[in-house]
């Protein structure tokens, strides 16, 4: 168990908590350039990656697809909610695997059948974890916990409200 976690949490839990006009703020921008459909995305502190397309549909087949992104946001949000959670009641993980995939309608995503949704008709999350000395109850309760509090997970469940601007050059 990672006691700084514990305490990093504890010490913001405890500021938010007596701050809470603090608590909101609008997330960091992620900036995507196309080139075909290779994809650069660029955050503001210099974060970067890049997605393409399987060849299938003219991409390079170079990088991983932002479906998988999705994917892979989710399945690592989970897993660190699960480390926090476990850093929070003071256990020590010996497994921790958060899984994710997905099923899909690639007409939904080429428009042909406007019936068909572009994205995941469903989505699976498979978590292995085990910890010495703590009941499959307690880790039951940790995973449940981290998964209705993982940021990811909760954007894909829930109707978020999205906005689209246009600027033409």
């Amino acid at each position: 168990m990672d006691e700084s976690i514990r305490d990093s949490i504890a010490a913001a839990s405890e500021y938010l908590s007596a701050h809470p006009d603090e608590a909101r703020y609008t997330d960091s921008v992620a900036r995507a350039v196309a080139d075909g459909l290779r994809t650069t995305v660029t955050g503001a502190a210099g974060e970067t990656l890049v997605t393409d397309m399987p060849r299938s549909v003219g991409g390079g087949d170079a990088a991983p697809s932002p479906g998988w992104m999705l994917r892979a946001a989710i399945s690592s949000c989970v897993a660190t909610l699960i480390a926090m959670r476990a850093a929070v009641k003071e256990i020590d993980l010996s497994t921790l695997e958060v899984t994710v995939d997905s099923e899909s309608d690639d007409r939904g995503i080429l428009g042909l059948e406007d019936a068909v949704p572009a994205g995941p008709l469903s989505v699976r999350v498979h978590v292995r974890i085990s910890s010495v000395g703590t009941s499959p109850e307690e880790l039951d309760g940790i995973v449940k916990w981290a998964f209705l509090h993982c940021p990811v997970s909760d954007a894909v469940q829930r109707a978020v409200p999205m906005t689209l601007e246009i600027g033409l050059d």
